[in-house]
């Protein structure tokens, strides 16, 4: 677990305050446990940091303990692409759950129980009104509610008839399970609340083996105690959720210490969306190119553009936690981010509206090589490379005015400037054609001035940056403004069709041909930047490659947004010009880049692989294989046949596991999912490896469940998967004398349950299942289990 924050020692804000108390008073026995809660409905946005910066951050001060827990009980939204992708985003931000990683849905069989009770002691009740009548049942504000119908209902009609639930005997809607608090409570959410909803759905971890499915209120303050949380923290829309909370965990028998939640502001940043209800129909429309569109204030969209993972933290400790919600200036968080790349981003020179500058005393040929500092002296790191200078340069065009305004510092007619750690240059003619436009400035520079020096002592104003036409890398730059138009409320926000309406136009700005300094061709894929005067960029992980370079903004080097919307006027004549278009997003190589929400919601081949492919022979025959002989989906072809790297490692899995639908699994969902902004080629295994990991599966070695986990390791640190199976003691348990030690462990410690199983409540062969798949960490054979479990509970 890693600090949140550099340079902003937290606060002893209010909860970090009740935390210190209870851990003085001995409330807990000094224990800490915190945890981050998520539905897998969707991806991580940044009001989600706090939360989590908080709970681990919590957790790691007090010497505690953090949990990842997916509260996955609405099964007709989530996905299990969802659990990875958030997985991967926590990552990013720099922490880690270690061990402790649950689901609700674990939790079915103590949470089904714990109903029970509820149901024995005379506080919940079956209800057979439709969710109309319950709706309009519950009063106002300032009216009391009305009696269901069905409240006095005997506690042995409410058993069966809740057992009868938990057997599918009904349709959605037929009944649900209420508590039974009351309906006169000022607090509306205490007015009998529904705690279980009848929903013949497939669950993506639980299959069909469940058709009730219990509501947050019930669910989480359960799932809080099982774990032993001491500390729910949650924002504070759950403020009137609290009483229920308590509720709930007296009336079934937790005593104290026992959890309490405790609320806090949450994350709100002017003119940002964050809710997958406001972000969907921006996608669907085609306003943002999919959920990691750098515009977007998802993790994933952060993480395209470029977000160093410690300038969130860094934010979010800056705003604080408080108890009353306010809405945060954009330009604080930007502030972050430029507070990191100046400490850290190598400074380059790129110029992103070309102009030629032809230096016509200077000799013709391969030219030199000029040594430039990679920082500034205020940055305590050092580095420097060398930059080429011939005879022929471009500058930006914005740095050259025929007819200068006022104060104009620049080159001008007749005027000098100074290129960057090079020469003075004094500007002799203007070329122009045919239609007027300046294409070309004839110059001369002066050789007793090389580093910037004028040793006559005469003042040059003015210092551009350049780059050598004979040298300078060709480049895609995209340029990301605010999404949205300023004054966009966040009840306009909460309106899918203004937010429509209310695109920025401007809010991207591609720029074709901009040239870059030759230095960066080297460096890793993930560097970040400063291009010199214009602001911080790394290269797009999605569409970027070797032989392509794109380069995102990440931010402007200074708030330029504000001081645009404050005057409401077009941009400045010198502004680089280019065409406003909506870049084409490759959903494949990197999992920072497209995921699979996007997929779905786009035609299964991408334009623009389908245009390299028409490039490239080799990856059209290996399409063509791929979907043909192969049998993959055609997405899933098309992924894999997206490079050369691509089509290489996937063919080398095949090598050790000859079951292509298997192995591109693999590939384009797990590995995908734990590989973050790496490429291929950047990992510490090859294709052989994931295949014979995927051959360990299919052999029946380690479940499919523990080889995740598996992959993960590799992913950071590579090895043998074999091996690995072994170190981490995952391979797979069908060995029924050592089940059956396990079996009997897990029966010792629920008694009361192998009694109500023995009782005629065969259901709660899922509850031990449950039990003794995670004592095995999930390397138990579930068949073998079952019939085991059986065997056991029938003597």
């Amino acid at each position: 677990m890693m600090s949140t924050n550099k340079g902003h020692t937290p606060a002893r804000d209010f909860i970090r305050q009740i935390v210190k108390a209870d851990v003085e008073s001995g409330r807990y026995d000094g224990r800490v446990v915190t945890r981050f809660p998520p539905e897998p409905n969707g991806y991580l946005h940044v009001g989600h940091v706090k939360a989590i910066s908080l709970n681990f951050g919590i957790a790691e001060e007090f010497g505690g303990r953090y949990h990842l827990r997916f509260d996955d009980t609405n099964p007709e939204s989530e996905d299990e692409e969802y659990v990875l992708s958030m997985q991967e985003d926590i990552r990013w931000l720099g922490f880690d759950w270690g061990e402790h990683l649950y689901f609700a849905s674990d939790y079915f069989g103590q949470l089904y129980h714990f109903a029970e009770v509820l149901i024995k002691k005379g506080l919940a009740y079956v209800d057979s009104q439709s969710g109309v009548e319950i709706r309009e049942s519950r009063g106002t504000v300032t009216e009391p509610g009305v009696d269901s119908p069905y409240r006095m209902r005997s506690t042995e009609e409410n058993l069966d008839l809740f057992r009868r639930m938990r057997a599918c005997e009904f349709e959605d809607g037929a009944h649900v399970l209420r508590g039974k608090i009351d309906m006169a409570s000022p607090n509306m959410l205490m007015r009998d609340p529904v705690l279980y909803r009848i929903r013949h759905a497939h669950h993506y971890r639980q299959g069909d083996e469940w058709c009730i499915y219990p509501l947050y209120d019930f669910a989480h303050c359960l799932e809080d105690a099982i774990e032993g949380v001491t500390h729910s923290l949650c924002s504070i829309e759950f403020t009137n959720n609290r009483e229920i909370y308590d509720w709930v965990l007296e009336s079934v028998g937790f005593e104290e210490p026992r959890p309490h939640q405790y609320e806090f502001a949450r994350l709100e940043i002017q003119n940002a969306v964050l809710s997958k209800r406001s972000i969907l129909p921006l996608v669907e429309a085609g306003a943002v190119s999919g959920w990691d569109d750098p515009r977007l204030s998802t993790l994933r969209g952060f993480r395209r553009r470029g977000v160093p993972p410690e300038a969130l933290r860094n934010f979010v400790g800056m705003v604080g936690i408080a108890r009353t919600e306010s809405t945060i200036d954009v330009a604080k968080l930007d502030f972050a981010i430029r507070d990191v790349l100046n400490d850290s981003a190598p400074r380059v020179m790129a110029v992103l509206d070309p102009l030629k500058i032809v230096l016509s005393n200077y000799v013709e040929g391969p030219g030199e090589v000029l040594e430039a500092p990679y920082y500034p002296h205020d940055v305590p790191l050092q580095g420097s490379r060398g930059v080429p200078f011939a005879r022929e340069l471009y500058i930006e065009r914005a740095d050259f005015a025929e007819n200068p305004p006022k104060g104009f510092r620049r080159l001008v007619p007749g005027g000098e400037v100074r290129l960057r750690y090079a020469y003075v240059i004094r500007c002799e003619e203007v070329v122009k054609d045919a239609e007027g436009k300046i294409v070309e400035l004839r110059c001369s520079y002066d050789a007793e001035t090389r580093g910037g020096d004028t040793p006559d002592g005469r003042k040059v104003k003015g210092t551009v940056q350049w780059v050598s036409a004979q040298h300078a890398l060709d480049a895609e730059v995209r340029l990301y403004e605010r999404l949205f138009l300023d004054g966009a409320s966040q009840a306009e926000q909460d309106e899918p069709v203004d937010l429509l309406a209310r695109v920025n136009p401007k809010s991207i700005t591609v720029i074709e041909g901009a040239k870059i300094e030759p230095s960066v061709a080297d460096d890793p894929d993930d560097t970040r930047y400063q291009f010199e005067r214009t602001g911080y960029f790394w290269r797009d992980p999605v569409d970027g490659s070797v032989e392509r370079l794109v380069f995102n903004r990440i931010v402007p080097l200074k708030d330029s947004w504000g001081r645009k919307t404050a005057k409401s006027a077009p941009a400045s004549p010198e502004s680089v010009s280019s065409s406003t278009v909506m870049p084409v997003v490759a959903e494949m190589p990197t999992s920072s880049g497209g995921v699979k929400g996007p997929i779905r919601e786009r035609p299964a081949v991408s334009e623009q692989r389908a245009a390299a492919r028409t490039a490239d022979p080799s990856l059209a025959a290996r399409f063509e294989r791929y979907s043909t002989e192969l049998g993959l989906s055609i997405e899933h072809a098309d992924l894999l046949s997206a490079s050369h790297a691509t089509g290489d490692f996937f063919e080398a899995a095949l090598q050790a596991h000859a079951e292509p639908s298997e192995v591109a699994a693999w590939m384009v969902t797990d590995l995908r999912g734990l590989r973050g902004d790496r490429a291929l080629a950047g990992l510490p295994f090859g294709g052989e490896a994931l295949g014979a990991l995927a051959a360990l599966v299919a052999g029946g070695r380690v479940s499919r469940r523990a080889a995740k986990d598996v992959l993960a390791r590799m992913v950071e640190q590579g090895g043998d998967p074999s091996d690995l199976v072994a170190e981490m003691g995952l391979e797979q348990v069908d060995d029924h004398e050592a089940l059956q030690s396990v079996i009997s462990q897990v029966l010792e410690a629920w008694p009361d349950k192998v009694d109500d199983y023995r009782a005629g409540k065969k259901n709660l062969i899922g509850l031990f299942v449950g039990e003794v798949m995670k004592a095995t960490r999930g390397a138990a054979d579930p068949n073998a289990v079952r019939g085991l479990l059986t065997t056991s509970l029938e003597e």
